[in-house]
């Protein structure tokens, strides 16, 4: 470990070039504080999709900062894999990384510089405090709720600065997550073990609540794989060394259990074992959807997606664990990958 007082820094950026994109590089561009040494804009949309001019207009708000932004591509694997291609790119000290749907402070600069130098030798990270506006008229919805999660989420890449060399050192980020999904908390987790620390800055960083489709919540459930590979590489404990809470897997289970066992038995010409599993079922469903409609607006809107959703999200949750469980099966502990 090196630990030289060192606070050059680059910022990476993955992006599908987004709306969000041009308000995040704006942002940093009326920051206050040293400028970055580079920025480094991964481009991670499919290849026939990666039309160039699309950046464009985003690009134009960065001013002087445009000369030292590059603007690479990573072809669609996912974000993971875009931000290793940004590391590779990197020579300074620090790097930075931002998810394009985010907006630094006005002081941003300033404040990271202050974070890295305050930085001890044994500290490989140092995380930003992310900021959700939710709204203030109203009780958030079940989507706004989970956004507003972010801001009590430990190593999140919204707003997160590495040692390039420890990057480096644990070989970046793991592409076999290809969602915005863990792959940060199992980067955070390997950077400790390699006997860094990971410290917690002041900076603030701004995450709106972007708009979603009705059905995120079910699109969400594939993150269930990612935690499956999470187990192969950190064991079994994996959740609390990581802070994360584990979730409601083992209750989705029990209701999809509950379900199937309704229709085999009732194919099977059994009622009443038939109704008691159904039972089961409409009582775990019931009680999952009302503990996501209490807390919220109770608009019909809102009502309506809670009651549909609840009912699948439980065997869409079990069926994405058992495949990420078979796909990640003969995946080795990271330690023995590094040894």
């Amino acid at each position: 470990m090196t630990g030289a007082p060192m606070t050059g820094y680059a910022v990476v950026i993955p992006t599908l070039a987004r709306g969000t994109l041009r308000d995040c590089l704006a942002a940093l561009a009326a920051a206050h504080g040293p400028r970055p040494d580079e920025i480094v804009l991964v481009d991670d949309r499919p290849v026939p999709d990666a039309d160039p001019a699309a950046l464009d207009h985003a690009l134009s708000v960065l001013g002087d900062l445009r000369a030292c932004t590059v603007v690479l591509r990573s072809g669609g694997r996912g974000p993971a894999a875009a931000r290793n291609t940004g590391i590779r790119a990197v020579t300074s000290p620090w790097t930075a990384f931002l998810d394009d749907d985010v907006q630094v402070g006005p002081h941003w600069c300033d404040q990271l510089v202050q974070d890295l130098a305050e930085a001890a030798p044994d500290t490989g990270a140092v995380q930003g405090v992310i900021a959700v506006p939710l709204p203030g008229e109203r009780r958030p919805t079940d989507w706004e709720r989970g956004t507003a999660g972010l801001a009590r989420a430990r190593w999140i890449t919204a707003d997160m600065a590495y040692r390039t060399e420890v990057l480096q050192q644990v070989r970046g980020f793991d592409e076999r997550f290809p969602r915005a999904f863990r792959e940060d908390a199992d980067l955070a987790l390997r950077v400790l073990d390699a006997g860094w620390r990971i410290q917690r800055g002041r900076r603030t960083t701004r995450h709106p609540v972007r708009p979603a489709s009705r059905w995120v919540s079910l699109k969400q459930q594939r993150g269930n794989a990612d935690d499956a590979l999470m187990r192969r590489l950190h064991g079994p404990g994996w959740w609390s060394k990581a802070v994360a809470p584990r979730g409601r897997i083992r209750r989705h289970a029990a209701i999809t259990a509950a379900g199937a066992a309704a229709l085999v038995l009732a194919v099977a010409g059994r009622p009443r074992a038939a109704a008691l599993a159904g039972l089961g079922w409409a009582a775990g469903t019931a009680e999952f959807a009302w503990a996501r409609i209490a807390p919220g607006p109770r608009t019909r809107h809102e009502v309506t997606t809670m009651l549909v959703t609840s009912a699948l999200i439980p065997p869409a949750a079990t069926w994405h664990r058992l495949s990420g469980l078979w796909r990640h099966r003969g995946a080795p502990a990271w330690q023995e990958v590094a040894a």
